[in-house]
């Protein structure tokens, strides 16, 4: 799912739990296999399963923005430039390394431990069988072990975990649409849709599939085909589906995967997705199986009732389950408003992607100086890096993918698990003062904006709005609507930017000694206009306070803005700007 589709969108230290304290996620009990009942996704016992789960894109098929690649970011493409760096022998190395870091037991064990309880599986045709152009007979179907091996693992810890893997078709054979990234396709071969051959093999994959899983409970559904986007009708005007009226190769497609699978499969549940990348329902119902559920994608649009209008339509008139089977890609506070939208009607959800090299989900991948030196050669032609310096950077990165060497966004998930069903707050880290402390600026609390901080710019509503609102401008360290720079030289040094009249943020402290206290505001202002106010426990102790011009908003200096006697234990402290914007560093506690 690159960042930049316009979509077409409808109105255990081996666990790592972040000091979270996660709500219960939704009943799931090992009650064999899902099933589609009426308007409801429910186990054996009749029991209503609402899935919560992500999906591990980046792992089977990357897509180039995962790794900041912006142009031609199609894996193959991605894999060439790689190649005529450092060699097809080592770049085969780096993608082994990177198949077998990127998703294990311990990504497994730590999202059931944050809560959820199903994995969404993008596959890519490649791993499980060769492309049509080069099986040794033509028409015949060569099946490769590495996929199917992959796919028993990846099963066998979610067993251990009793969480149900969905397995996705994301890269089909030939490639399912023009927006190529997503399905790994060249445009200079036949697609899916061109292709006859590819088809067949589609078809076929998904017959070998069902029939290696038939047996397995924990297998939650077959996600045959996603987000196609296609123009058949009109392919130059309507490239991406979107207005397609009919839909006659895509329904005829996904009604051949269907009836391949249930020659050799009756048991487990088929998604099928709508063109336009997963909405576009046109000519494609009624169902056609009794044990079907329509998935739906969404993206950047508002997060009202309105917004899940159309799902619940179709649910209503076809009586038919619906998932919102990929979502994400945006703020906390989007994340909170879309699940807590799901949840209450009733819709499961699987959020993309589990971890990237960027900061809006669970997991953070680390880049490093010598990857970083490719991607100024990909990207902006700058000098070519020596091929040592290539391999060096990308191993880094093949190891860095792995999950203890990740950054864990504990606010991301917060947001995701518990934020949707309270307004509580919860200390982002332990702020202990004594006689001398730093709170930094970025460690306000944890919770949804209006209860933790207040921002006025929150999340990226494009698709609805027509207009890119950025939401955390920064980019680096939390997700929140709250914008964030980090220090010029690289340094893990946060501070909060762009702080404008109105907005506060809250700080739960937990003083060791009662005492009298100088609090110290450190923060940086290219004007005059700047001004606090700051409240403790609800009560106003610091007015309109004027912050001097430190001549530029990366001039850091220090004001001691209030003298406060304050008593032993929990308190909250909150910081309001009321004054023109200013950057935001730290608060100092001297005794």
């Amino acid at each position: 799912m690159p960042l930049l589709k316009l979509i077409y969108t409808i109105t255990t230290a081996a666990i790592i739990v972040c000091g979270l304290t996660i709500l219960p996620s939704a009943k799931l009990h090992a009650q064999g296999y899902l099933k589609a009942d009426g308007k409801k996704i429910v186990n054996e016992k009749g029991e209503n399963v609402l899935l919560r789960g992500v999906g591990l894109g980046g792992w089977m098929l990357q897509e180039g923005y995962m790794l900041r690649i912006n142009n031609e970011g199609q894996q193959y493409r991605i894999r060439e430039r790689f190649e005529n760096l450092i060699g097809a022998e080592r770049t085969q190395e780096f993608y082994d390394l990177w198949l077998a870091n990127h998703t294990r037991k311990i990504d497994i064990d730590s999202m059931k431990a944050w809560g959820f309880n199903s994995v969404r599986l993008p596959m890519h045709y490649n791993l499980y069988t060769l492309p049509v152009d080069k099986e040794p007979v033509a028409g015949q179907d060569t099946w490769l072990e590495k996929g199917f091996a992959m796919t028993d693992s990846l099963l066998a810890w979610c067993k251990a975990n009793k969480m149900y893997l969905i397995l996705d078709l994301h890269a089909a054979p030939g490639g399912q649409g023009n927006d190529l990234n997503i399905s790994d396709r060249d445009p200079s071969k036949p697609s899916l849709w061109d292709s006859e051959a590819n088809q067949k093999k589609t078809i076929a994959l998904w017959k070998k599939i069902a029939e290696r899983y038939v047996d397995e409970p924990w297998i939650g559904a077959y996600d045959i085909i996603n987000e196609p986007n296609w123009g058949f009708d009109d392919p130059t005007g309507d490239k991406n589906g979107t207005k397609e009226k009919r839909n006659i190769p895509l329904k005829k497609l996904m009604v051949d995967i269907t009836s391949a699978i249930r020659e050799v499969d009756k048991k487990h549940m088929v998604i099928i997705e709508g063109n336009g990348w997963g909405n576009n329902y046109n000519g494609i119902l009624p169902q056609w199986d009794d044990n079907m559920v329509l998935s739906f994608h969404k993206y950047w649009s508002y997060n009202d009732q309105g917004s899940a209008e159309n799902m619940i339509k179709m649910r209503e008139q076809y009586n038919i389950p619906v998932w919102l089977g990929e979502t994400g890609e945006n703020s906390n506070v989007w994340f909170t408003e879309a699940i807590r939208l799901f949840e209450k009607n009733n819709i499961g959800w699987a959020w993309w992607p589990l971890k990237k090299l960027g900061f809006n989900n669970p997991m953070e991948v680390r880049s490093n100086k010598n990857y970083d030196q490719v991607l100024r050669f990909i990207s902006r032609n700058e000098d070519k890096p020596a091929a040592d310096s290539v391999y060096k950077g990308l191993k880094e990165l093949a190891e860095n993918v792995r999950l203890e060497n990740t950054i864990i966004h504990k606010d991301v998930i917060d947001a995701m698990m518990r934020q949707p069903f309270t307004a509580e707050t919860k200390p982002f880290k332990v702020n202990k003062i004594n006689r001398s402390a730093v709170v930094q600026s970025v460690d306000y609390d944890l919770g949804i904006n209006g209860a933790a901080y207040f921002d006025l710019d929150t999340a990226d509503y494009h698709v609805s709005t027509g207009k890119n609102t950025p939401g955390n401008r920064g980019r680096v360290y939390r997700n929140d609507g709250v914008d964030i720079g980090r220090d010029a030289n690289g340094r893990d040094n946060y501070y909060v930017t762009n702080f404008e009249k109105g907005e506060w943020l809250q700080y739960t402290i937990d003083v060791a000694k009662a005492g009298d206290y100088k609090l110290v505001l450190n923060f940086a202002t290219a004007d005059s206009d700047a001004a606090v106010s700051a409240t403790l426990n609800g009560k106003l102790f610091a007015e309109a306070v004027k912050l001097p011009n430190t001549d530029g908003l990366t001039q850091f200096k220090e004001l001691e803005f209030r003298n406060s006697r304050l008593s032993a234990g929990k308190h909250k402290i909150r910081i309001f700007s009321t004054g023109s914007s200013f950057n935001f560093s730290y608060i100092r506690f001297v005794e």
